[in-house]
């Protein structure tokens, strides 16, 4: 799989998707010492749509292509992560935030909080 990037990417997404529309797993939650537990329909939303949203960025970027993302997405991220930010930062998962201007718009403010620097020039 390591040849064809894209063959493992919909193998990857295929086994997401199957747990999502399995009934047997619409009961099972993820437990977290730091948020409780949750559905697991709702951290799959909340974390791994997330993660390969802000993801998509860094690959666009180093690979030169279209980096932009959905600034309304950008800006509903951004005020439920600003909220836990103790947590997020505590979890060693994110970096030291970097400083945007106050003008910036909602993208580069979210990867400013995520520890990237939206004005990184990529490749």
């Amino acid at each position: 799989m390591d040849e064809n990037p894209v063959a493992a990417w919909q193998v990857h997404c295929d086994g997401v998707q199957a747990v999502l529309d399995d009934p047997d797993t619409a009961h099972r939650e993820l437990t977290n010492p730091h948020l409780g537990n949750l559905p697991l329909q709702t951290a799959i939303d909340q974390f791994y749509t997330a993660d390969v949203f802000m993801h998509t960025w860094d690959l666009a970027r180093a690979t030169g292509q279209d980096d932009r993302l959905d600034p309304d997405f950008c800006a509903q991220l951004l005020g439920g992560m600003e909220q836990m930010e103790q947590i997020l930062r505590s979890s060693g998962q994110f970096g030291a935030r970097v400083e945007v201007p106050g003008d910036a718009d909602t993208q580069a403010k979210l990867l400013g909080f995520i520890g990237r620097d939206p004005y990184w020039p990529g490749r």
